[in-house]
C-alpha cells in the first residue's frame, strides 16, 4: 500500500513557467492509474515515489515502510526502495542482449537461482525466440514485456508503469494489457501506472486519480469517475462530454421531472425535459453535461433536437457525429450505416444522462 504526501515545486524560468506538485494519495493492491493531461505531475510523481526526485516536503510510506520523510531527514536512496520502474523508453541496456538484462536485474540471486529464474521469466513472458537479441533489434512489444520481466525480477514491493503502451499499435497494446492482467494475478504487486488515454485507465485501472496541474482533482473507481466527473474541467479532461447551459424553467418533483433552456455553443437554444434536481429551484442555471456515447441521434425521430451534422468520423467499432453548437455523438455502427447518408439528425438527450458539472 501506497501512503504518501508529496511537494515538489519548480520556479519559473525565461523558458518555462513556475510548476508545484502537491498531492496526497493513498492505494492498495491492484492497478491505480494516475490520468491526466500532459504537464499534469503524473511522472514527476513516479520519480518521487522511486526516489529519483526528493520532494521539497512530505513523507512517503510504502508498505508501512517509510521511505521519505522531510520532518525526519529520512530519504532511502532508489535502489533500496524496490519500486521497478518501467519507462516509456524501456530503458534495457543497449549493448547487453535480452537474457543478459534479465540477468543483471536477478544479480542478487545465487547463480542456479538466477538461472533457473530468469529461464522461466523469458518463457512466461513470451520472449524465449528473442533472448538472444539486443534492444534494438526487439520489436516495441518484446521491448516492453523485457522491461517488465526486468523489473519484476527484482521483486518490487510496487511496480511503477510510465505511460507503458506509448508508441504500440493496437494488437501490441491489446497483449500489453494481457500481460498486465497476468502479472497482476501472478505477482500481487501494487502496480501504478501513468497514461492519458481514458480507454486504458478502463482497461486497467481499479482505481484512478486524476491530476491537474500538480493537484488530484477528483480520485475513485475510473468508471465511477467517467459516470459522474466532479466538474466541469474532469469532464472536459475525459473528453467524452457534451457541456452547456441550461435554466430551469418547471419542475415536478413528485414526478422527478423538469424542463429546461438549454443553450448551445453559438447561442443555439433549445427547451427539453430533465430529471428534476434537488436543491435546484426554478429559474436556476445550471452547467450540464451529457456523454457523447448516450446521445441518441436519428434523422426521423419526432421529438429531440434537430441539428445539422458538420463532420463524420469512423472509429474501429463506431462513428463520430459532430453537430452544430459544439454537440458530439457516438454510435455504433451497425445502428448508423443505414442512415449514414442523412447530414439533418433529431438529436435526443436522456434526461437520466445528463450530469450537473460543478
Amino acid at each position: 500500500m501506497i501512503d504518501a504526501r508529496i511537494r515538489k515545486g519548480y520556479a519559473g524560468g525565461h523558458d518555462s513557467a513556475a510548476f508545484a506538485l502537491d498531492i496526497q494519495i493513498r492505494t492498495s493492491a491492484g492497478v491505480t492509474v494516475l490520468f491526466g493531461p500532459s504537464g499534469a505531475g503524473k511522472s514527476l510523481t513516479l520519480d518521487a515515489l522511486a526516489g529519483f526526485v526528493r520532494p521539497d516536503d512530505g513523507r512517503i510510506l510504502l508498505d508501512d515502510v517509510l521511505l521519505f520523510d522531510a520532518a525526519s531527514g529520512v530519504n532511502v536512496s532508489p535502489q533500496k526502495r524496490r519500486c521497478g520502474y518501467v519507462f516509456q523508453s524501456s530503458a534495457l541496456f543497449p549493448h547487453m542482449d535480452l537474457r543478459e538484462n534479465l540477468t543483471f536485474a536477478a544479480g542478487r540471486l545465487p547463480r542456479l537461482e538466477r538461472r533457473r529464474t530468469v529461464g522461466e521469466m523469458i518463457e512466461q513472458f513470451h520472449l524465449t525466440e528473442v533472448a538472444g537479441r539486443k534492444p534494438g533489434e526487439l520489436s516495441g512489444g518484446q521491448r516492453q514485456r523485457g522491461s517488465i520481466a526486468r523489473a519484476l525480477l527484482s521483486k518490487p514491493r510496487l511496480l511503477l508503469l510510465d505511460e507503458p503502451s506509448s508508441g504500440l499499435d493496437n494488437t501490441l497494446r491489446e497483449e500489453l494489457y494481457r500481460l498486465l492482467a497476468e502479472v497482476r494475478v501472478r505477482y500481487r504487486t501494487p502496480i501504478l501506472l501513468v497514461t492519458h488515454d481514458l480507454d486504458e485507465a478502463l482497461e486497467l485501472g481499479e482505481e484512478m486519480i486524476v491530476m491537474q496541474a500538480g493537484r488530484v482533482a477528483q480520485s475513485g473507481a475510473p468508471v465511477e469517475i467517467l459516470n459522474d466527473p466532479a466538474g466541469e474541467e474532469i469532464a472536459a479532461l475525459l473528453g467524452r462530454f457534451n457541456i452547456f447551459d441550461a435554466e430551469i424553467t418547471a419542475m415536478d418533483p413528485a414526478a422527478h421531472r423538469s424542463r429546461l433552456r438549454c443553450t448551445l455553443a453559438g447561442g443555439r437554444v433549445f427547451e427539453m425535459d430533465g430529471p428534476y434536481f434537488p436543491g435546484h429551484l426554478l429559474g436556476a442555471r445550471l452547467r450540464l453535461g451529457v456523454r457523447a456515447d448516450a446521445l441518441r441521434v436519428n434523422p426521423y425521430a419526432s421529438a429531440g433536437v434537430p441539428l445539422k451534422a458538420v463532420r463524420v468520423s469512423r472509429r474501429s467499432q463506431s462513428y463520430r457525429l459532430e453537430f452544430e453548437g459544439g454537440v458530439v455523438a457516438e454510435v455504433a455502427e451497425r445502428g448508423f450505416e443505414p442512415q449514414s447518408h442523412n447530414g439533418e439528425w433529431v438529436v435526443q438527450f436522456p434526461p437520466d444522462a445528463l450530469r450537473i458539472l460543478k
